[in-house]
């Protein structure tokens, strides 16, 4: 990567390192039949039980490179499904930055709904979050002691996640916001990093098409960081294919963000700026109780660290199924 061109890199590599450590990270996993991983809202809100696990590489090839495991269960609480819960553990490793955590989750699920046959559902959900981080600093060769000391050092806090759901038959929207409580993590000085990790996310989206043939979900999801006002969006389109056996589906996510950064042009003489953008394909199976996915994310862009991808597995198997299904076409909650 040539050096002058990599300022963009720089600047978004301190941009993560200073404010997005906050738990488990945003990425487009959630298309995963997995919204629970990013809403706590989700939990119980499906027929059936899920436990999911997630396994993400970013830059196979090069040291140190950002990876992410998560492993999360979720499901009702009663019959009738008006209460849920959930459990989230992962295990974040970006260069020399990591952080491992759980979180608990309970929703509650309010029915407007006369049976299975109209889904009219609103949710709420709470997560309580206990993450801890650290910085490795025993290989720094130069650094400023008084903002990263050259020893390991870890620091855990706790926070919560609130969020609110509503699914009416082919229509869904979630509402979240992330590390709701001020709270600081102290790893660097307070200069440079703030008590304020709170993001906003917000997702809805619809399905339209014949359960017999294809099934298209359109949906968006927009994030908001409150302390840095970065904001990012993602648009997708999912389509299922119902099968004996179970559903096929795939699916293509483009993340794009608002704000630019600026870096010096190859020439030496100009100031060029780029947005943080790539793109996502994805594709599934769900056969019988179990689920499969990949995930493979391709960074947009002149500037980049490298040109390899970001890959990604999903595993999952569903449990605790109830006997009623919603009659809609509503994947999430069927």
């Amino acid at each position: 990567m040539n050096f002058k061109r990599g300022y963009l890199f720089l600047a978004f590599l301190l941009s993560q390192l200073a404010f997005s450590q906050e738990g488990v990270a945003v990425y487009s996993d959630y298309l995963s039949d997995n919204y629970y991983l990013i809403h706590p809202s989700m939990a119980g809100a499906a027929n059936c039980g899920k436990v999911r696990l997630t396994a993400r590489q970013q830059w196979m090839g090069q040291e140190n490179a950002p990876a992410l495991q998560t492993v999360s269960f979720n499901t009702a609480l009663d019959e009738d499904g008006i209460s849920g819960m959930g459990m989230i553990i992962f295990n974040d490793k970006n260069g020399y930055h990591s952080q491992r955590g759980a979180k608990l989750t309970y929703a509650h699920h309010l029915r407007f709904s006369r049976s299975t046959a109209d889904l009219n559902q609103l949710s709420f959900g709470l997560s309580g979050a206990f993450v801890q981080s650290s910085i490795d600093g025993t290989d720094f060769v130069e650094f400023d002691p008084r903002i990263v000391p050259g020893v390991i050092q870890k620091d855990a806090y706790f926070n919560v996640d609130l969020g609110v759901s509503y699914h009416y038959m082919d229509f869904f929207t979630h509402v979240t916001v992330k590390n709701f409580l001020a709270n600081r993590r102290e790893l660097y000085t307070e200069e440079i990093e703030s008590d304020n990790l709170r993001k906003i996310l917000w997702s809805a989206g619809a399905v339209f098409g014949d359960a017999d043939k294809l099934l298209f979900e359109p949906s968006f999801m927009f994030q908001w960081i409150q302390e840095t006002k970065e904001r990012t969006i993602d648009l997708n389109l999912k389509v299922y294919r119902n099968l004996d056996f179970g559903r096929m589906w795939g699916g293509l996510s483009y993340r794009r963000a608002f704000d630019q950064a600026e870096y010096l042009a190859s020439n030496g003489s100009s100031i060029e700026r780029q947005r943080l953008q790539y793109i996502t394909p994805i594709v599934g199976v769900n056969y019988k109780k179990f689920m499969f996915a990949y995930t493979y994310s391709h960074l947009l862009g002149d500037v980049k660290f490298d040109n390899g991808g970001f890959h990604q597995i999903t595993l999952g198997f569903d449990v605790f199924c109830r006997a009623a299904e919603w009659d809609c076409n509503c994947p999430a909650v069927n």
